[in-house]
């Protein structure tokens, strides 16, 4: 499997910690702290954070906050190309640092066939929020995303909820040309186009290709979520 460098800097009004490590491509990495080799929780337990910016080596890459324990989710985000962070746009709702909670990085190299990409996506939904991918996409073909973990389409891993959310992120250069939601039939559900990501011209976020909020999408039993990219 290939890696690559992801880091997370974590910081509130007065300080700042960089957590960092080597991520292997397709599975959630630990990031410990640049100085000391520690874990968030360990590092500073009960400290109140409100930013996350975090970068990737090359590809996508995604972020969270997790308990080590109870494996509940506090905070998650994007990664973004390494040169292209934004301090205001790693804005992040105020948390308080639990003891046994950690960082970790999801990340995909970008593919190395010149006509194909690869993409992740947070989906949000009534029963909670997912990370998304396809990969190895080609130019132009409908492709479905499903669960990065299990590969499960959305109707199956979100049945009987409402989507809510959506931010998608392709790889370096990559255009997201429309996203498409399909019924278990083949009907077409909801469809809109897309956009390039910074630093590539046309882009408007360094983070996500598109994001929309405040949905309200029944997901049933054998809906597919799908996309069509063109590479860089």
């Amino acid at each position: 499997m290939t890696t690559q460098t992801a880091s997370v800097a974590l910081s509130n009004n007065q300080m700042s910690k960089i957590f960092t490590g080597t991520a292997t491509d397709g599975v959630w990495t630990n990031l410990q702290d640049s100085l000391s080799q520690t874990n968030l929780g360990i590092l500073i337990p009960n400290a109140m954070i409100n930013r996350a910016i975090g970068t990737y080596s090359g590809g996508v890459g995604a972020y969270r906050i997790i308990n080590a324990q109870t494996l509940a989710v506090s905070r998650r985000g994007w990664l973004s190309e390494d040169g292209y962070s934004c301090y205001s746009s790693g804005a992040i709702a105020p948390h308080r640092v639990a003891p046994n909670e950690i960082v970790q990085a999801y990340t995909q190299p970008v593919d190395a066939t010149a006509s194909q990409v690869n993409a992740i996506a947070w989906i949000h939904t009534t029963k909670g929020t997912e990370l998304y991918q396809a990969l190895a996409v080609e130019d132009g073909e409908l492709t479905d995303m499903k669960t990065a973990l299990q590969n499960q389409s959305i109707g199956d891993a979100a049945f009987n909820s409402n989507m809510t959310g959506i931010s998608i992120q392709l790889e370096d250069g990559g255009k997201l040309v429309s996203l498409s939601l399909f019924d278990s039939a083949g009907g077409l559900i909801w469809t809109l186009p897309a956009n390039y990501r910074m630093p590539t011209a046309g882009g408007t976020s360094a983070y996500y290709n598109f994001k929309a909020e405040g949905l309200a999408i029944p997901i049933g039993k054998g809906f597919t979520f799908k996309i069509t990219t063109k590479s860089a």
